[in-house]
């Protein structure tokens, strides 16, 4: 049972990332329609705008990525895996979490962080004049990310794990159909 409620509270922790990438989306609309209005009605052309605009778009697609890996929504090989009972199903993700999915977060989230401290501590900022300062804040977002992925396949091992404990039924373990 505890299982489960950990599994649960993952999920809820994938869930809230999910729901601050789609502010983020929202965000992200809002500066492209202004920076698309002062361009072309006002001929005034903001580089801060233009960068905040890609900031936005990385940090929203990277901490979108748990909440996708939640709900089934990455690629799979769906010809092979969709005719799958659920504990086939359940053992080919545990094995894929553990052997392709934890160790490629933690070596991007290792690696990450030494790129976060290093833009830090140089004070790195855009190249460009008007640009935004305090380039390491969207760096920083890289390794936060990662880690906020890692603990999403620890939610998705705990689903595999209760689902061959017998704690799922079919009702619960298909992933999202797009």
């Amino acid at each position: 049972m505890f299982l489960l409620r950990l599994e649960q509270t993952i999920n809820a922790f994938s869930d809230w990332l999910g729901k601050i990438s789609a502010v983020l989306f929202v965000i992200m609309l809002f500066n492209v329609f202004y920076d698309v209005i002062t361009r072309y009605l006002f001929n005034d052309v903001s580089i801060g705008m233009q960068e905040l605009e890609w900031h936005l778009f990385a940090a929203m697609f990277m901490l979108g990525v748990p909440f996708t890996l939640r709900v089934g929504g990455h690629v799979r090989v769906d010809l092979i895996y969709e005719g799958l009972s659920l504990k086939k199903k359940a053992w080919i993700d545990l094995f894929g979490v553990l052997t392709l999915l934890f160790p490629f977060c933690l070596l991007v989230a290792w690696y990450g962080v030494d790129f976060a401290r290093e833009s830090f501590e140089l004070g790195e900022g855009s190249g460009d004049p008007g640009g935004l300062p305090y380039r390491w804040v969207i760096k920083a977002v890289i390794p936060f990310a990662f880690f906020c992925t890692f603990i999403s396949g620890v939610g998705m091992m705990l689903h595999s794990v209760n689902t061959l404990a017998g704690h799922h039924r079919d009702d619960g373990y298909t992933p999202m159909q797009h």
